[in-house]
């Protein structure tokens, strides 16, 4: 559930407007521009992991403010935390960022694609709790409340780096790798394991911001898992938040979820959506290809530590 907040002076676009988008995916030219929303966009749902309410609510910001999260419920100590790679504290089943003071906010990834697919790059997020609300499992929720507003085209370009050598990680379930290519590319290959029982076979998906629109070919797709994996969890007090409603639950070679799978290939596209948001944390656009096989959160968190390690030592 979303709602936007109505700013009907429209100050934010008269100090820092340039251009106006509402309701569509930007022009591929504005990509390499800064950008922000005209008004607050606030968020209700459930942590996924908890299982309490949540609020977040997406405000404006100033050119080079970055997407900064705001723990409100939180007083007594410092309480903003940079969605930046060396903030991550923990990959375990989301993406967790965290401050130095150890105030931390979990599952970053999904608002962090939705922001990068729609061209957000400036935001204040405050939230009221440790989660980013689940919503339906995917990213489309924060992409329409975002695209409801008047995206805002600042007087800057973002900030880029050019990948000019292979950096590449791997570990027992996949690899990753950001490779030279004159565009923003990211590949990924899905191969099943048996627990699939036949569900699937292997799956590829790309997405070039330039080429493609986020909303309708990544946004939809929603985060998966075994049904035997769901009740281990809620029996150790975790996933507290999660159900049909949020998530693809698999069971004996079958999908659970009453209206099934929204695309046939959704379990490449969540893998691709989250390493859209994973990889966003670099805080800069990355003009080269991203591939991999069976990602997840902790490759795609080593790969960004491999790739700015590297050209800090060269």
């Amino acid at each position: 559930m979303y709602s936007i907040v109505d700013n009907t002076s429209n100050t934010l676009s008269k100090v820092m407007n340039i251009h106006q988008h509402a309701g569509k995916k930007l022009p591929s030219q504005d990509f390499l521009n800064q950008h922000t929303v005209s008004n607050p966009v606030i968020f209700h749902g459930v942590g996924v992991h908890s299982g309490k309410a949540v609020c977040m609510i997406v405000h404006p910001a100033a050119v080079d403010h970055g997407i900064i999260f705001e723990r409100t419920d939180i007083e007594d100590q410092p309480n903003r935390i940079r969605a930046n790679w060396q903030m991550v504290s923990t990959t375990n089943m989301c993406t967790t960022i965290s401050n130095s003071s150890g105030v931390s906010v979990a599952t970053v990834e999904h608002i962090i694609a939705a922001l990068y697919g729609t061209g957000i790059t400036n935001a204040l997020i405050t939230i009221d709790g440790p989660e980013v609300p689940i919503m339906d499992g995917c990213s489309e929720e924060f992409c329409k409340g975002i695209l409801e507003t008047n995206i805002i085209r600042q007087a800057k370009r973002r900030h880029s780096l050019k990948i000019s050598e292979t950096v590449r990680v791997e570990n027992e379930n996949g690899w990753a790798q950001l490779s030279p290519h004159d565009t923003n590319l990211f590949s990924v290959k899905f191969i099943p394991t048996d627990r699939y029982e036949g569900l699937t076979q292997e799956q590829f998906q790309q997405f070039s911001y330039h080429e493609d629109d986020f909303t309708t070919l990544i946004s939809r797709a929603r985060t998966f898992g075994f049904y035997e994996d769901a009740q281990k969890l809620w029996a150790a007090g975790l996933a507290k938040g999660a159900s049909l409603d949020n998530t693809v639950v698999i069971h004996k070679g079958a999908v659970m979820n009453e209206d099934g799978l929204r695309y046939n290939d959704e379990l490449v596209r969540h893998k691709l959506l989250d390493a859209i948001g994973d990889m966003a944390l670099a805080e800069y656009v990355l003009i080269g290809h991203y591939e991999a096989c069976n990602p997840g959160h902790t490759l795609n968190y080593q790969l960004l530590k491999k790739y700015f390690e590297t050209i800090t030592t060269s």
